[in-house]
């Protein structure tokens, strides 16, 4: 009897120690924020496969929606609603370029970080408006230590 108690403790144990927990993230898209107006805050998140990103609308007019050429291979790109949460589950290990469609060109951009991004040449080739690309340019530098 001892030695069925002692197995079923130990199964016990090994499924408790493989399961691991995915994280969650929030991003909120603010009008003003530290950074200054229109802005992803936080506007850089490292993260791992599996976990998920929730876009939180705290001020009106604003979605997020993945960038052209700034996505990991696999990975679907996406578009929410205006004015409604988004949760992003991230599939691939690479670099999410994010945007807001109508303040992508005053600059509001994020950046995800996946596992070990695959795809830093080429996010970093896509095509941005002046200000975006500024921001990105600083994001990826900002990365690079974190990677």
């Amino acid at each position: 009897m001892k030695a069925v108690a002692y197995i079923i403790t130990l199964l016990l144990l090994g499924m408790t120690i493989s399961v691991v927990q995915a994280a969650e993230y929030e991003v909120k898209m603010l009008n003003r924020g530290e950074k200054g107006v229109m802005v992803f805050e936080p506007d850089f998140v490292k993260a791992e496969v599996g976990d998920v990103i929730r876009f939180v609308p705290t001020d009106k007019g604003h979605n997020v929606e993945s960038i052209k050429g700034m996505l990991p291979k696999g990975a679907e790109t996406f578009r929410s609603a205006f004015n409604e949460e988004y949760a992003l589950e991230l599939t691939e290990e690479g670099f999410y370029g994010i945007k807001c469609s109508p303040h992508y060109p005053m600059g509001m951009v994020a950046l995800i970080s996946v596992g070990t991004p695959n795809n830093t040449e080429q996010a970093k080739k896509a095509k941005n408006p002046p200000k975006a690309r500024k921001l990105f340019e600083e994001l990826f530098k900002g990365a690079e230590g974190q990677n």
